[in-house]
């Protein structure tokens, strides 16, 4: 079946193909329409998991290419002859290494042949999994949550061709096609964020979305550029290959491989929302429900991870750019988790939440820790997705509010949504034995233990305290949705939060299209900004919760009873929340389960004994012969034991050093110590190493050193878990009370530390500044200067016109004007009609004329008959 993966990416398009182009024309129902959708994805599953079993049982660990036995070619772009002209000292360098000849620092060429052929390997198999499966839990909900919406064909348009540009993306097997897939779902996200384009919020969130991933795609084409001009080729296999050989770049070392990584992370931090790029997530949440929830848990955002992940060979060359990715990583993973803490809308706490765990995995990337990185998009891509699907449950049951302070107790009226919530929460929380536990532990376990970047004790303790964070947030998500009292009959609640379509779902009845903006994003809320109940409690941005009546808020007048009607009925009456239909609950099911048991794919090995159970089902496994080994040059990984014997032996070497200085005699190394130590390690020696030295306190001991840290992270959770309960359920005073003591950094969490406004400032009304100065430049100078000589040469044609009519057409006009004043009597007095008048003017031009052509000789006869008379005279 792998033979047929070609068909995996076509058949998304082809539905939206027909959605799109034939939905409106021919009235497609939302019955066909939701048919033909879930139709071609869930086919796409079915051929996904068909072919990765094949492919696990017939041709793992190598990477199968549909080019190889012609199961589906295509020479896309025949780019012909190229020249590498990057890296070649690098290269020459390698090529002579050990053989003491001369390096070559000659060009060298290649055909640079650019096929339209698809990969599979293990990466891409977990990829295509988690696209195509999540994505058809995500696809079947939103056939019940956007009932009634008149745009209906037009969202699942474009959600296929956001799955068909996510699967070219992670299937693709050059970077050319990775390409592809990466504009292809920047473009669907525009479409699908700015669904509402009636909307401004959506309009202004679906172009921010679209710029930030332009500038994070420029520095992705540079590093495109930069393998074609390096290795000759866009092919992975071939690239991989040819970087293997490549010699690794230290810290302050910034060669050529650093360079490529560099642009290829800089596309990464757009795609996938990390700093500086990050700010375009949250204010995704502009578009449907379902679009947050397939863009932020199974496809785009996990776009940058998969390219790091794919490219690992490249980044692990890079000491520096390892260490750049780690930090930026961590510091992500903190920075969205306090923002979190203080949003109210239910889908922005969510967003940065996503925010906050993508960093985590590229945290795990930098530590060298790709395949848990992978294990982490996995777990996440099933509670985040549960997560989101629950809270598009709860906006619907709340007639599209999402302000959580005007919700309250939903347990009673949802039970199907909660319990499903609940088993995302404990997920993300990390809470054994939710597959969140697994992937997080092992994040923060490689952090403490990394050879791969100096600081890693410093990176472990800024991801716990971003994971401590998670789970507050997240517990105060629970209480302000589920628990507690039922503020929305308290608080006016329902209306124009979030979609556009109607809430006159449950009646089938008149559509509705929300024109005004939403209240997502702003940071008071008005009673205008809400429709419906019985009586007003109006709360400011200070504590969220119960505790408001403290801040002696005013309580308006109850609504007359006849507005309090249900769901359904009038729609300025109070909310009544209601379960979600099968459609949407029966996934939320199926994520729930996935959240519950998805861990026990990458379960940690201090649960096992020390290896990695569970053979090519354990993704550590799976995933183990696409990453590449500093160490050993070579894919895959060293076995768990070998790497505990070079920790182990770090352990001891630590210890020795210890004894030193303290005068006393140091161990002898174990048989398991001999052998190894530094001379494994990826890179040089990075320093203080936490985990070390815990396992030296413990007796050298890696399974005590792994437990100490498992319970550590478990007993963080616990605190944030316990932490929020106290401030949102126990104590519900306390929200207030600190937002007063911690009162500057309360306003900076919840304004987002202004980041916005700071780019704002700095570069967006730099940028229209700029552009009015160009604008300027370009109107008043280039356009001025040719406009300018427009002018000057129309005033020069006047100029020459008034010359040619008044001067030169003056005196030719004026000597013709005195000569027939001067003429013209003349010549009439000579026209007077008489015959002999004439014959004498004649005779007199006759005689004129004889004596013009005898004048000189009848001159010299008269002279000469006069000289001769005065001659004979005297």
């Amino acid at each position: 079946m792998y033979r047929y993966i070609w068909l995996v990416p076509i058949l998304p398009l082809l539905g939206a193909a027909i959605n799109g182009l034939l939905g409106r024309r021919f009235r497609f129902s939302e019955r066909v329409v939701g048919a033909i959708a879930v139709g071609s994805v869930a086919l796409a599953f079915l051929l996904s998991v068909a072919a990765v079993v094949d492919y696990g049982q017939n041709l793992w660990p190598k990477p199968y290419v549909t080019s190889d036995d012609g199961a589906f070619t295509y020479t896309w772009i025949p780019g012909g002859a190229t020249e590498i002209s990057q890296g070649r000292d690098e290269a020459a360098r390698t090529d002579s290494a050990g053989t003491g000849a001369r390096p070559r620092v000659a060009s060298r060429g290649s055909l640079l042949d650019v096929e339209w052929s698809y990969q599979l390997d293990a990466l891409s198999a977990v990829f295509m999994l988690i696209v195509t499966g999540v994505g058809l839990c995500i696809f079947v909900f939103a056939t019940g949550y956007m009932h009634g919406d008149r745009g209906f064909y037009r969202f699942f348009a474009y959600l296929g061709l956001f799955m068909f540009s996510m699967l070219v993306l992670v299937m693709g097997s050059n970077f050319m096609l990775m390409f592809v897939g990466w504009e292809g779902v920047g473009l669907c996200s525009y479409l699908l964020i700015g669904y509402y384009f009636d909307r401004r919020e959506a309009g202004d969130a679906s172009r921010k979305a679209f710029i930030t991933n332009r500038i994070g795609d420029f520095g992705f084409a540079l590093a495109v550029f930069a393998v074609i001009a390096t290795f000759g080729t866009t092919q992975y296999t071939e690239v991989f290959a040819q970087a293997s050989r490549f010699p690794v770049e230290v810290i302050g070392t910034f060669g050529i491989m650093s360079w490529i990584a560099l642009g290829l992370f800089i596309g990464a931090t757009g795609k996938s929302a990390q700093i500086p790029l990050y700010v375009w997530l949250p204010d995704a949440m502009a578009g449907p429900t379902p679009v947050s929830a397939l863009i932020h848990a199974a496809t785009m955002v996990t776009a940058g991870l998969y390219m790091v992940t794919r490219t690992n060979v490249i980044f692990q060359h890079s000491q520096t750019m390892m260490t750049v990715v780690a930090v930026v990583g961590a510091l992500t993973a903190l920075f969205a988790a306090t923002i979190g803490i203080t949003q109210n809308d239910i889908k922005k706490v969510l967003a940065y939440s996503t925010v906050s765990q993508l960093g985590f995995m590229f945290l795990a990337c930098g530590v060298g820790a790709f395949v848990i990185g992978i294990f982490h998009v996995m777990t996440h891509a099933f509670f985040k997705a549960l997560m989101f699907l629950g809270a598009g449950s709860v906006i619907h049951a709340m007639h599209h509010e999402q302000d959580m302070r005007r919700m309250g107790n939903l347990r009673k009226y949802m039970p199907k949504t909660y319990w499903t919530f609940l088993a995302g929460w404990l997920a993300i929380c990390g809470i054994p034995i939710w597959s969140g536990f697994w992937s997080k532990d092992e994040i923060l376990w490689n952090a403490a233990s990394t050879e791969y970047v100096p600081g890693g004790w410093m990176l472990w303790l800024i991801a716990t305290i971003a994971a401590f964070g998670t789970a507050f947030y997240m517990t105060r998500l629970m209480a302000l949705t589920f628990w507690g009292r039922e503020r929305f009959l308290e608080v006016r609640a329902g209306g124009q939060a979030d979609e556009a379509h109607a809430a006159a779902y449950d009646e089938g009845k008149a559509l509705h299209v929300a024109i005004d903006p939403t209240v997502a994003d702003r940071p008071h809320h008005g009673p205008e900004d809400r429709v419906g109940v019985a009586h007003v409690l109006e709360t400011e941005a200070v504590g969220e919760t119960e505790g408001a009546d403290a801040r002696g808020k005013d309580i308006h007048d109850q609504h007359d009873p006849h507005e309090r009607a249900g769901h359904g009925e009038h729609p300025h009456g109070s909310v009544v929340p209601h379960e979600s239909p099968p459609s949407m609950w029966i996934p939320l099911a199926v994520l729930a389960v996935l959240a519950t048991i998805g861990g026990f794919a990458g379960i940690s090995t201090a649960f096992t004994g020390g290896e990695h159970v569970g053979g090519k089902l354990n993704i550590v496994n799976w995933l183990d012969p696409v990453i590449w080994n500093p160490s050993t040059k070579e894919f895959g990984k060293e076995s768990h034991a070998e790497t505990r014997a070079v920790e182990e032996g770090r352990a001891a070497a630590a210890a020795a050093e210890d004894a030193r200085r303290e005068g006393g005699r140091a161990p002898l190394p174990t048989r398991s110590e001999e052998g190894h130590g530094a001379s494994r390690l990826p890179y040089a020696d990075t320093g203080f190493n936490l985990a070390h030295s815990v396992q030296s306190m413990l007796g050298g001991s890696h399974a005590a050193a792994e437990w100490f840290f498992i319970i550590v992270s478990v007993v963080v959770a616990g605190l944030g878990i316990l932490t929020g309960f106290t401030f949102y359920v126990w104590r519900p005073h306390l929200p207030d009370l600190w937002a007063r003591r911690l009162a500057a950094f309360y306003e900076g969490s919840y304004n987002k530390y202004w980041v916005d406004e700071l780019y704002g400032a700095a570069l967006t009304r730099r940028t229209m500044d700029l552009a009015r100065g160009v604008y300027y430049a370009d109107s008043r100078g280039i356009d001025g200067a040719v406009n300018g000589a427009a002018s000057v040469t129309r005033r020069l044609s006047r100029f020459t016109g008034a010359t040619d009519r008044y001067v030169v057409d003056g005196a030719v006009n004026g000597v013709a004007g005195f000569i027939k004043l001067l003429m013209s009597p003349l010549l009439r007095a000579a026209q007077t009609g008489v015959t002999a008048n004439y014959a004498l003017v004649m005779i007199l031009g006759l005689v004129l004329c004889v004596g013009m052509f005898f004048g000189p000789e009848i001159w010299s006869s008269i002279t000469g008959a006069i000289r001769n008379l005065f001659a004979f005279v005297f």
